[in-house]
């Protein structure tokens, strides 16, 4: 049994359900990203009442977000659970590096921190898509829904949605470049991923779950009780975003 999970993506991958999932399962933690904008991680250690210049050091800091972290990670359970996106892996590298200094490799500081964890790499095949979906949240301000349409997830208030191929093909390009560097980074970890994709996970969520629950190696939930709690955001404005990007593209490489 693992004692942790990295659920290693890029955004709008799903994991979002896929981290609300396993928080219901009741066994594996409840994993969240712990690791990422500098404004985020101040707003979680604020919560978890750690000042920004206590102790003294950037180590000291270090170690007890790190050790909260893990207690709201592991939230009741002996399993920790955390959410990660690739462009955010330098930060996770660079504080666990103060704390484990002379540790040869990422792998290795992940293990000192957390165990050996189960790397989940969570991953979208339709990468137009996945940028659409992108843009669209961006300039929304709309990133997620609860189960019955109404907002999980806005961070701002609604905006105007307009098509933007420039801004669409910039992200695929993004999108494509992040997913192989994790491939890269796992190689050059000696690392073997759990491979889940979005495709899988959102056309069968209880599924998904059940199968990262058994590489895990946790109890598997009664799904019985387990409703997924989002929705899809995809509607007929992506499908319409979608055909004009692919229209548009071919258009340029003909030109």
């Amino acid at each position: 049994m693992f004692k942790a999970y990295i659920i290693c993506t890029t955004p709008r991958s799903g994991s979002t359900l896929l981290c609300k999932l396993l928080a219901s399962a009741g066994t594996a933690g409840n994993p969240d990203s712990f690791y990422h904008k500098p404004q985020f991680m101040a707003e979680w250690a604020t919560d978890w009442g750690i000042s920004t210049d206590e102790g003294g050091s950037p180590e000291a800091f270090d170690r007890k977000y790190l050790a909260a972290a893990i207690l709201a990670g592991r939230a009741g359970t002996e399993v920790f659970g955390m959410r990660l996106q690739y462009k955010y892996l330098n930060i996770v590298t660079k504080m666990l590096g103060q704390i484990f200094p002379g540790v040869a490799s990422d792998a290795s500081r992940f293990s000192r921190a957390f165990g050996d964890p189960l790397y989940i790499h969570l991953s979208r095949t339709d990468k137009v898509a996945q940028a659409v979906s992108l843009v669209r949240a961006e300039q929304s301000g709309l990133w997620h829904l609860n189960a019955d349409g109404t907002d999980y997830e806005r961070v701002s208030a609604t905006g105007e949605v307009t098509y933007d191929f420039s801004r669409i093909h910039r992200e695929v390009t993004t999108l494509a470049r992040e997913d192989t560097a994790w491939s890269e980074w796992f190689a050059g970890q000696k690392i073997q991923p759990y491979g889940l994709s979005y495709e899988t996970l959102a056309d069968h969520p209880i599924d998904a779950l059940q199968s990262v629950c058994r590489a895990l190696g946790t109890t598997s939930p009664d799904v019985a009780y387990i409703i997924p709690e989002l929705s899809k955001l995809s509607d007929s404005t992506n499908d319409e975003w979608i055909r004009r990007y692919k229209f548009d593209l071919d258009k340029l490489k003909v030109s």
